[in-house]
C-alpha cells in the first residue's frame, strides 16, 4: 500500500451517514481520519448532511465546516468525489447527474475494483418502505433514536470518569433487540438481491448505521456504517481488497460520546419488499 510521510493513500474510500448538521456527528474523529487517509476516488454514500434535522433547527459548528472543506480540498488536489444522496440529504437528488465543483451527484453508481469486481454503490433507503411511504413514522423512530443517544451521552460521561473507553448503547441495543436484528438481516438480504439483479459482484451501502462485510446471501454485502455511533469507513486498497476500518479502535485518542440531536430514523424500522430501481446502472 503506497504511503506518503504523513498520509496513507488508498485507491477508494467509501463514507456514509456522517449526519453533518447534528450534534451527534463525530466530526472531530472524522477529521482525524481524513487527515491520515487519502484516496484516488471518494464515494459519499448518503446522509452526509442531515437536512431533516437542519430544517427543525440550525446547527453547524466550525468542525462540520472543516469536514466539508477537507473533502473539497481533496477534490482540488485531484481526488474524484462521487456523492450518492440518501434520505436525510434527499434534497440533493434534484441535482443528480450534475457536477458541482468537481463533485459528481449520482442516484447510484457501479464501482469496479482493481481486481475487476463490480459493486453497486447505493445509500439503501430505497429498500426501506417506512422511510419511503410513511415519513411520519420514520420521524417517530428518529425521536426514539435521539432519546437513546441522550442516555448514551451521560452513560459515557460516567464511563470516562471510571477510565473506561467509549461504548455505544444504541449500537449494542441493535444487536440485542430481536426486531432490530431481523431488520438488519432483511435489509442486507434485500440489498444483496438488488446486487444480483444488477448482475454485479456485490453492494456497498449505508443507511442502517451497522457496519458489516460478508457474503451471506451469495454476493458481497458491504455496509460502511456511520460517523455517529461506530465511526467506520470502507477503503479499497490498490490490489482491490476492501477493508472495513473501525476508527474508534484504531485511533489512539478517546472519542467524545455523541450528543443529543441525530436523525437516523431508519434504525429498527421494518423492511418488507425490495423496491426495484427504474434505471439499471451502466
Amino acid at each position: 500500500m503506497p504511503r506518503d510521510v504523513d498520509t496513507i493513500r488508498v485507491r477508494t474510500m467509501f463514507l456514509s451517514d456522517l449526519h453533518l448538521g447534528t450534534k451527534g456527528c463525530q466530526a472531530g474523529a472524522l477529521l482525524d481520519f481524513l487527515k491520515l487517509y487519502d484516496a484516488e476516488t471518494i464515494y459519499l454514500v448518503g446522509d452526509i448532511v442531515d437536512g431533516w434535522r437542519l430544517k427543525s433547527g440550525w446547527y453547524w459548528p466550525q468542525s462540520h465546516n472543516d469536514v466539508v472543506q477537507k473533502l473539497l480540498r481533496k477534490v482540488r488536489k485531484g481526488s474524484s468525489l462521487i456523492y450518492v444522496p440518501g434520505n436525510h440529504d434527499e434534497f440533493l437528488r434534484d441535482y443528480v447527474g450534475i457536477s458541482l465543483g468537481g463533485i459528481e451527484l449520482a442516484e447510484h453508481a457501479i464501482h469496479e475494483t482493481a481486481d475487476g469486481k463490480r459493486y453497486l454503490v447505493i445509500h439503501g433507503d430505497q429498500f426501506d418502505l417506512v422511510v419511503r411511504h410513511a415519513r411520519w413514522l420514520a420521524l417517530l423512530g428518529d425521536g426514539a433514536y435521539t432519546t437513546a443517544l441522550f442516555v448514551n451521552t451521560y452513560l459515557n460521561i460516567i464511563r470516562r470518569k471510571l477510565g473506561l473507553t467509549y461504548w455505544s448503547l444504541s449500537a449494542w441495543a441493535k444487536l440485542k433487540v430481536k426486531n432490530a436484528v431481523n431488520f438488519i438481516s432483511k435489509f442486507e438480504e434485500l440489498l444483496a438481491s438488488e446486487a444480483k439483479r444488477q448482475e454485479v459482484d456485490g453492494v456497498i451501502c449505508g443507511h442502517i448505521h451497522h457496519a458489516a462485510m460478508h457474503e451471506n446471501f451469495g454476493v458481497s454485502y458491504v455496509n460502511t456504517g456511520d460517523w455517529v455511533e461506530s465511526c467506520t469507513v470502507v477503503v479499497e486498497h490498490w490490489d482491490g481488497k476492501l477493508e472495513l476500518i473501525r476508527w474508534t479502535e484504531e485511533s489512539s485518542r478517546s472519542l467524545p460520546a455523541p450528543s443529543l440531536e441525530i436523525a437516523p430514523s431508519e434504525i429498527m424500522m421494518p423492511v418488507e419488499k425490495p423496491v426495484i430501481l427504474n434505471e439499471k446502472a451502466a
